[in-house]
């Protein structure tokens, strides 16, 4: 699989990934599980650098979800530094690239110095136009959902707006990723088989991907073979075949 097997036409809008596999990568070389996590940010920038050459707008990273938290703290300490050292690294070449930076999630889990260095990369990356680069940090989406119920259940009890005119749209428009288009392609890395708790709500029609790839080994042309599977797809959403030819 290669670039010029993809059809530049049929490009999807927003790609998202569940990075798994940094532990097994590593434990499979008897290292620790900090290098693993290490390589993984390797990929994290190839991915990054051809979603951008693709003309893909949108990619959400699966980067550290609410179960995390629940990790040995000496890694769950790691994982937030190494998020730290990446987004210092790696500021100017968003902006060289024109690469907008956003995060979802509960950041307010986060350390603040983290925290506010996420706000510090959002805010001068935010003209930048080729490509918008979400990192779900902190996040899970059931808890996201249960945050749109007791936010429209306090709007109801207000009367800020009427029950009768709760639809999808006004639920899109209260979810963290309330500026993103819905996924149209989900990867999954390492062999698992399961969403994991990542972006029920916009998955609803979107293709799944999984590789046994571990998330440190996936490259550019592991990211290709997903898009040509992904072209190789009939998107029908509840329709016939014959309606949408």
């Amino acid at each position: 699989m290669s670039l010029k097997d993809i059809d530049k036409s049929n490009i999807p809008r927003h790609v998202a990934v569940i990075m798994d596999g940094n532990g097994r990568w590593a434990k499979k070389r008897g290292l620790r599980r900090e290098n693993g996590h290490r390589e993984g940010r390797k990929s994290v920038r190839k991915i990054v650098e051809c979603c951008a050459e693709l003309g893909v707008k949108n990619l959400t990273l699966y980067a550290f979800s609410t179960e995390n938290w629940n990790r040995p703290k000496l890694e769950v300490d790691f994982l937030m530094q190494l998020l730290f050292l990446s987004l210092r690294d790696e500021l100017k070449t968003l902006n060289k690239n024109n690469i907008r930076f956003e995060t979802i999630g509960n950041l307010s889990r986060m350390p603040k110095k983290i925290g506010n260095y996420l706000e510090k990369v959002k805010e001068e990356t935010k003209d930048n136009s080729k490509l918008t680069l979400t990192l779900a940090l902190s996040y899970g989406s059931r808890s996201e959902i249960v945050n749109v119920v007791r936010e429209l259940s306090d709007k109801v009890k207000n009367n800020i707006i009427s029950s009768k005119n709760i639809d999808e749209t006004v639920i899109n428009d209260h979810l963290y990723t309330r500026n993103l288009p819905d996924v149209d392609l989900l990867i999954r890395t390492s062999g698992e088989k399961r969403i994991s708790n990542f972006l029920l709500w916009q998955i609803a029609y979107s293709e799944l991907y999984f590789t046994k790839k571990l998330w440190p080994d996936f490259r550019k042309k592991d990211l290709y073979k997903a898009i040509i599977s992904y072209q190789s797809r009939e998107r029908r959403f509840g329709k016939t075949s014959e309606q949408i030819k």
